[in-house]
């Protein structure tokens, strides 16, 4: 479904500020894979979903999706099989518009001035009661007024309103309080296994790298330094990861955001 082959990037190379984001860094991703992704600050998370999303092309490498390369697309064409939530609610939507706007931009069917007929309302106002939080009630409403879940929430359903091949999450949750974090996190979930999508999520929250999805990995200085599905990830606890990636990468897991309870 998605393969990345041996892909590499350094940006400002040859300069005192070179850095490298990603290195040698291969990997395979089946249909309906649900894979978290965790790390240390500056692991190359972030970079990688870039990379994917040709929001830069790599120094060297392939990246194939649905058996097409993807390399060297531009990110205007990659997003048609992708869709991306990032970590700020305020992204993703266009504030002024109403919700109902928004959805019409999201199904293909223009935006302001669009003709939206009472099919499209009805099918918008069915999606927005999915998400349980009386947006079907609002939808002449303009989205800037929205709270930061509800916006998320509300991406999240314009991400996925036509299934994309490709769902990338990078902490969408991480700037929610808690609790409303965990209603988007349960959405999510809801979402990904009701459309059978392939997803790749960051989260800083260590129990839900392990609590969603079937795979979790671990990622350090540009590269995965673990792998882990199956039996063996169901059997895990969030203290048997620490113990792992310090292991692996010879130092203890550093985030600053990083949720470490179980």
């Amino acid at each position: 479904m998605l393969s990345i082959r041996h892909i590499s990037k350094t940006f400002n190379p040859g300069t005192l500020n070179a850095k490298t984001a990603i290195q040698d860094l291969s990997l395979e991703v089946a249909d309906r894979d649900f894979i978290s992704i965790v790390g240390s600050n500056g692991a190359g998370k972030s970079s990688l979903f870039n990379a994917i999303a040709g929001s830069f092309f790599t120094d060297s490498g392939s990246i194939h999706l649905d058996g097409e390369d993807i390399t060297l697309q531009p990110e205007y064409i990659r997003a048609r099989k992708i869709g991306r939530l990032f970590q700020d609610p305020l992204l993703g939507t266009a504030p002024g518009m109403t919700i109902e706007e928004n959805l019409a931009l999201a199904a293909g069917r223009g935006g302001w001035f669009s003709h939206i007929t009472k099919e499209d309302r009805n099918l918008f106002r069915e999606r927005l009661a999915l998400l349980n939080m009386g947006l079907e009630d609002r939808m002449q409403q303009p989205v800037g007024l929205l709270s930061g879940g509800q916006r998320q929430a509300l991406t999240l359903m314009m991400a996925t309103f036509n299934p994309p091949a490709l769902l990338l999450l990078d902490e969408h949750t991480a700037a929610l309080d808690p609790a409303t974090a965990e209603k988007v996190l349960e959405l999510t979930k809801n979402i990904v296994e009701t459309n059978g999508l392939t997803c790749l999520m960051i989260t800083h929250n260590m129990q839900s790298a392990l609590d969603l999805g079937n795979r979790t990995l671990m990622m350090n200085q540009g590269g995965i330094i673990y792998d882990v599905k199956g039996e063996e990830r169901q059997h895990l606890q969030v203290s048997d990861l620490l113990i792992l990636f310090r292991e692996a990468a010879g130092k203890n897991l550093d985030n600053d955001r990083m949720l470490l309870s179980e």
